[in-house]
């Protein structure tokens, strides 16, 4: 690269383009992005946790109203790590065929694992539900195995 005392016009026009660009946004980078980085490092917005359904009084409708987008906010972030399991899975068969059975046995476990925690707790509930059904439904669960033992290895003999 040549010195600046002996660059041309052409390399000096250029460099003043590149600069009538890049200091507004080195700029805001520098002045703006950069120290609100430092107090809040998140870029998405970031929900606190709010009391479960089961800690809420029965008379404190707001207390349900946030359990229950609590609930929506969880059902979708389990919803979404079921669906990066699936796609790990077809990714890898696609990739590995034909011996995919072979190699993405791992993957396709991980993903009948999460499937069934998935549908243990929000499978049956129908396509409108809240959070108290689903709490409902875990608490009638914990009484049959109570009761019965463990869902689906049959009932227990008395």
């Amino acid at each position: 690269m040549p010195s600046s005392e002996h660059s041309n016009f052409i390399e000096k026009f250029l460099k003043s383009f590149y600069n009538l660009f890049d200091y507004p946004a080195t700029l805001i980078k520098e002045k703006i992005v950069e120290p609100n980085q430092q107090s809040y490092p998140w870029y998405h917005q970031k929900f606190r946790r709010v009391p479960t359904i089961d800690q809420c009084y029965n008379d404190d409708p707001i207390c349900y109203f946030e359990a229950d987008q609590q609930y929506k906010r969880d059902r979708q972030v389990d919803s979404e790590i079921l669906s990066i399991l699936r796609q790990r899975f077809e990714d890898c068969m696609v990739y590995e065929a034909p011996d995919h059975l072979e190699k993405c046995k791992h993957l396709l476990q991980q993903y009948e694992d999460g499937a069934t925690d998935w549908f243990t707790k929000y499978g049956d509930l129908g396509a409108y539900h809240n959070v108290k059904a689903a709490y409902m439904k875990q608490k009638h669960r914990m009484v049959w195995e109570r009761r019965h033992g463990p869902v689906g290895c049959g009932m227990k003999e008395d």
